[in-house]
């Protein structure tokens, strides 16, 4: 069966938007608003939060992480303000953290993100980790966000290694929902919609990511930044809302959640690994020229495409025997895929990529 939760009940994606929230929440009731923000996102946004008026509003930083400590500690204080309605303003464990808090309490969230790092905005999701940033797992939730709010000018001014992050994670959509419908005969209308987002997601990217990046570093507001930030928000969060577990994560996900095993790797952004992710994934595919376009394209947007890149030596056999047993755990996506893969599997597809990048810097 596929759960079609294609969007959030309203999305808004355009300069000032934020001026109609205090209408927005007076006019559906809303009445003692939550606000759960990181330091960095609540900084990025005063200069377009608007005065709420006669609603009362209680700001409350989060953890740091989305994990299950959290959740119950922002909970007891949410429960205790007698909030009526959670908003989400940050990156994507902020917004994650907001529908989990939402969820637990039975109310409808806002979500305003502050970067472009991932479709957290968009999805129906959480991803929890631990309190020392470990993957744990994800959940799906029965309900949609009722509101997303996107201030193109608050993304174009976030730093711009989110955005970079929000291309490699957009990226992964087509190659990962591609891998995981080789049995469907025929394809369902929902997943051939998702399917589509997910094509749209890789031809926009691909053909507006170094544009947009480098209107980011002009501080442009373009219609290419403009394009590939809603890839990132809304097209990439089509992909799994129409096609539900046939468009959501395989392998490249599956090497993200193993390389938060790796202290050296805490650094990266969620996106900046699954990047990697990807072509690992592409490795155990077989698919070597593809490989091949893609680094070229990660070499000119700043995205890993190499274990040195990660911080990890090819010499480091242990280290990369723990990834590849970390990415074959029974409850990875992985398995998802038409083959099964074994430990060595993982690491010979780390020497094709080491390979491949050899033989593109001595040929230029």
């Amino acid at each position: 069966m596929i759960n079609v939760q294609g969007a959030p009940a309203i999305y808004q994606s355009e300069v000032g938007v934020l001026k109609k929230l205090p209408g927005f929440l007076e006019s559906n009731g809303f009445q003692r608003v939550f606000i759960v923000h990181g330091t960095k996102s609540l900084h990025s946004v005063k200069s377009h939060i608007p005065d709420f008026g006669s609603l009362q509003v209680h700001y409350e930083h989060y953890g740091g992480e989305c994990s299950d400590e959290e959740i119950n500690r922002l909970r007891k204080v949410a429960e205790s303000w007698d909030a009526d309605i959670i908003i989400g303003l940050g990156g994507g464990k902020v917004l994650d953290l907001s529908k989990a808090l939402g969820y637990e309490m039975r109310l409808e969230v806002i979500l305003i993100p502050t970067v472009a790092s991932t479709c957290a905005a968009w999805t129906p999701l959480s991803v929890f980790y631990t309190e020392n940033g470990q993957f744990d797992r994800y959940t799906i939730f029965p309900k949609s966000t009722l509101l997303v709010l996107v201030e193109p000018e608050i993304l174009l001014k976030a730093p711009i290694q989110f955005y970079k992050a929000g291309i490699g994670d957009t990226l992964a959509k087509w190659y990962e929902a591609k891998s995981l419908i080789y049995d469907l005969d025929p394809v369902p209308v929902a997943v051939k919609i998702g399917l589509q987002s997910a094509d749209l997601c890789k031809n926009i990217i691909l053909e507006e990511g170094i544009e947009a990046l480098t209107d980011i570093e002009k501080g442009k507001l373009t219609s290419s930044f403009r394009a590939v930030t809603d890839a990132i928000i809304m097209l990439g969060g089509m992909v799994g809302g129409f096609a539900d577990h046939f468009g959501r994560i395989a392998g490249a996900h599956s090497v993200h959640n193993a390389l938060t095993k790796i202290p050296s790797t805490h650094h990266l952004l969620h996106g900046e690994k699954v990047a990697y992710g990807i072509l690992v994934q592409l490795a155990l595919e077989g698919k070597v020229e593809e490989i091949g376009n893609l680094t070229a394209f990660f070499d000119r947007t700043g995205l890993p495409k190499s274990l040195i890149e990660l911080g990890i030596s090819i010499k480091d056999r242990q280290t990369l025997e723990t990834i590849a047993e970390h990415t074959l755990l029974p409850s990875e996506s992985i398995h998802f895929m038409k083959r099964k893969f074994e430990s060595t599997d993982i690491l010979q597809a780390f020497e094709v990529i080491e390979k491949i990048n050899v033989k593109r810097e001595r040929t230029g």
